[in-house]
């Protein structure tokens, strides 16, 4: 997920350094955008330097480091780009103007092109917080949806003491995590998630593989991690980075991948089986490479290891094992024979030849499957938000979990 940092003219525009690293370490990715006035108060270089951007600063040709054409084309991109806009420090001055949808730099011009949430953190002197012209700001601002984190009370910059300094980061950046619906409900869980594809050897060269980009396991290391869990993350060929977790094991044939899941199955308290592990390899492998003038080979396969039914057969009680099934016909009635047959807490099942839903895309197009019969099908989302709804069924399996064992 992608965030705006907005920071504007206020001794307190130091703290929004901080505010980075918080939002960082969930997962968010964060850019910087400026005030003229919030320049004097802390540099460029040091947001460009935390968040690993350039710093949006003005309209056109003034984010650190930018040409003009550059800047202005990325400059618009960022509206449509990003998932939430937080305001920290936010002045009674920004607070007016975007009150009154005043647009006279890049800050306030975002507020109007962005269709992302906003949440503002005021921070001012304590009788320009109370003014009535501030108040009825901030109501008009409630009212169309912003969330506003109020300011504390204490000993301001300015000498006086009272309601107007800037919220904590912490608390900020909780408010960005509400917003977002990032939350620690995974929180005390060990998610194993296998991701991508195999890669079956033919000769020194060649193998046996699919389409897998990676893309759906990763989301769910991501959304796993984000949501408080450790992730264990076993991975294929992607064609991706993977997300930062705390395990990360590289494999390539489906017996590798197969032997790492089972090495870090015991310590798993949930497993995601989102890797499309072949089903099939050469029986056998040429040490050297099949030349063209030897005439097509008959290649025999054989079959791979079924992971899924030996993580049955080995499962441990209150371990949650949900599966993924790509099909392109039949979808509902074979990941339903596929659940049976393994014993699972849950599949996901999606039809590979829809638009938009299976290999090489970020979005995709799924059927929730459950033990007792009930299906949810789910419309065409991003990969992430599919995970975290797979997630969120993880969260109420355990939930029943915990009650059947009191």
């Amino acid at each position: 997920m992608r965030v705006a940092l907005g920071v504007s003219g206020g001794i307190a525009a130091y703290k929004a350094a901080e505010l980075v690293r918080l939002l960082q370490d969930k997962g968010l990715d964060v850019e910087v955008v400026m005030t003229r006035n919030a320049r004097e108060f802390i540099t460029p270089l040091t947001f460009a330097a935390l968040s690993g951007h350039k710093v949006i600063t003005g309209m056109f040709g003034e984010a650190q480091g930018s040409s003009n054409l550059e800047s202005a084309i990325e400059h618009i991109a960022v509206a449509q780009s990003i998932d939430a806009f937080v305001i920290a420090p936010a002045t009674a001055n920004v607070l007016a103007k975007m009150a009154h949808g005043i647009a006279d730099d890049f800050l306030t011009t975002l507020c109007l092109a962005t269709k992302a949430p906003l949440i503002v953190a005021p921070a001012m002197n304590v009788n320009m917080w109370e003014h009535a012209a501030t108040q009825e700001n901030l109501e008009t601002l409630r009212n169309r949806g912003v969330r506003v984190v109020d300011p504390g009370e204490g000993y301001l910059a300015c000498g006086m003491t009272g309601a107007g300094r800037l919220a904590s980061p912490e608390c900020i950046a909780q408010a960005v995590f509400e917003t977002l619906g990032l939350r620690e409900d995974l929180k005390g869980e060990t998610v194993l998630v296998t991701a991508g594809p195999t890669e079956e050897p033919l000769d020194a060269v060649r193998y046996i593989s699919n389409r897998s980009s990676g893309k759906m396991g990763y989301a769910l290391a991501e959304v796993s991690r984000r949501r408080g869990a450790r992730v264990l993350l076993v991975s294929g060929p992607a064609r991706t980075e993977p997300p930062a977790v705390a395990g990360l094991e590289r494999v390539r044939t489906a017996e590798e991948m197969a032997q790492a899941v089972f090495r870090h199955l015991e310590e798993a308290t949930v497993v995601l089986m989102a890797a499309a592990v072949a089903d099939f390899r050469p029986a056998e492998v040429s040490s050297g490479k099949i030349k063209k003038q030897q005439g097509a080979p008959v290649v025999k396969l054989e079959p791979t290891v079924d992971i899924l039914a030996e993580i049955a057969r080995r499962r441990r009680e209150a371990q949650l094992i949900v599966g993924f099934a790509a099909e392109a016909d039949h979808v509902v009635e074979n990941a339903a024979a596929k659940l049976r047959a393994k014993r699972l807490d849950l599949i996901v099942a999606n039809d590979v030849s829809q638009d938009g839903a299976g290999f090489d895309v970020d979005t995709n197009i799924v059927t929730l499957l459950f033990p007792d019969g009930r299906k949810k099908a789910l419309e065409k989302m991003r990969k992430l938000d599919v995970a975290n709804r797979v997630l969120d069924e993880v969260v109420e399996l355990r939930k029943r979990t915990v009650t059947s064992d009191k």
